[in-house]
């Protein structure tokens, strides 16, 4: 990697920690950035993985209060969220290179399809919303929604945070700031066991997940004023174009 791959790597990661604060959908810029500069799919993903984990755990430090109101909640989806993580992440790590160069394109047009309708998807789920459970009590199927979701953001990843907020608004009905704040803290710990599971038997590219990694951080910092000027609509019709664009070039390379 030399210093102009550098330069453009850690472009790329300030604008994904910038999206990721703002809209979510990082990755979809993050990602192809490590496409382009010669890394093959399953690296880039895999190191993609381990540089913008740490955005995630500034956005739960963020949350601490609404999450010390919900710590029935992180106990009872913690195993699910785990034991999904670590089939996600062995499942990535099983699938040859040819394979998951074919299902790319799709996964990112998946990821770019879900970030189109977020919102119709948050007003779908506050429409169809369960009953309330008495009390503080996690729905049986909630571990389970949580440990496919789990299986998909550890392989993946991108668009978990915006189908995972939906899930929560429909199975575990509550304040959207609490559901925000939970669906951090379970974003955080899914990358996290990928991330140990990846840095033990996966192909990191370290040098490039350090740099990303810092890049992403002061994204979501400093970047967060730039991309609410931009507007939420606008940053997310950029961001979905681009997605668009990348798997149109890697479906037809």
């Amino acid at each position: 990697m030399d210093a102009l791959d550098a330069s453009f790597l850690a472009t790329a990661a300030f604008a994904a920690g910038a999206i990721n604060a703002v809209a979510g959908g990082g990755s979809l810029v993050s990602f192809p950035a490590l496409l382009a500069v010669g890394y093959p799919s399953k690296v880039s993903n895999v190191t993609n993985t381990v540089a913008l984990w740490p955005g995630y755990i500034g956005g739960s430090y963020g949350y601490r209060g609404e999450l010390q109101r919900q710590r029935h909640r992180i106990v009872a989806l913690t195993i699910p969220s785990v034991l999904g993580a670590i089939a996600g992440s062995v499942i990535l790590l099983a699938t040859s290179e040819s394979f998951f160069d074919r299902i790319v394109p799709f996964l990112i047009l998946f990821a770019c399809a879900l970030m189109a309708f977020q919102d119709r998807l948050g007003g779908w789920a506050q429409h169809h919303r369960l009953a309330a459970q008495p009390g503080d009590r996690v729905p049986p199927v909630l571990h389970i929604a949580v440990f496919v979701l789990s299986i998909y953001g550890a392989y993946f990843g991108a668009g978990l945070g915006i189908i995972t907020l939906a899930v929560l608004g429909i199975l575990l009905p509550d304040d959207l700031q609490h559901s925000n704040a939970l669906k951090g803290l379970l974003s955080a710990l899914i990358n996290f066991v990928a991330v140990v599971y990846f840095a033990v038997f996966g192909p990191v590219e370290w040098l490039p997940a350090a740099v990303m990694a810092v890049a992403a951080l002061a994204g979501g910092y400093l970047g967060v004023g730039v991309a609410r000027r931009l507007g939420k609509r606008w940053l997310r019709v950029s961001v979905i174009a681009y997605g668009v664009f990348v798997a149109l070039v890697l479906l037809l390379r």
